[in-house]
């Protein structure tokens, strides 16, 4: 049990009103899905427009654009390591 009272704790809360430390994701679902969908249906787009663009363009633009994306979250969460 804590001793603080509740009107003086600290934290975010979540759905079920308890305190809750570190990052809230949306709900339903999270932010990394959303990306990734978003981006196959950008990349969808682009190969229903260019002539050029076929499953292998698909495939390595897809591998680019995910290693990117993890590789800037590694560096975003990183930097919040380093605050704590």
């Amino acid at each position: 049990m804590s001793t603080t009272p509740p009107e003086q704790q600290h934290g975010y809360t979540g759905m079920g009103r308890t305190p809750v430390t570190g990052a809230i994701l949306p709900v339903p679902g999270n932010a990394e899905l959303a990306i990734f969908v978003i981006v196959e249906v950008i990349l969808a787009i682009v190969a229903a427009v260019a002539n050029d663009f076929d499953a292998h363009g698909w495939a390595v633009a897809t591998t680019w654009i995910t290693a990117a994306y993890i590789i800037s979250r590694g560096i975003a969460k990183a930097s919040r390591v380093l605050e704590q």
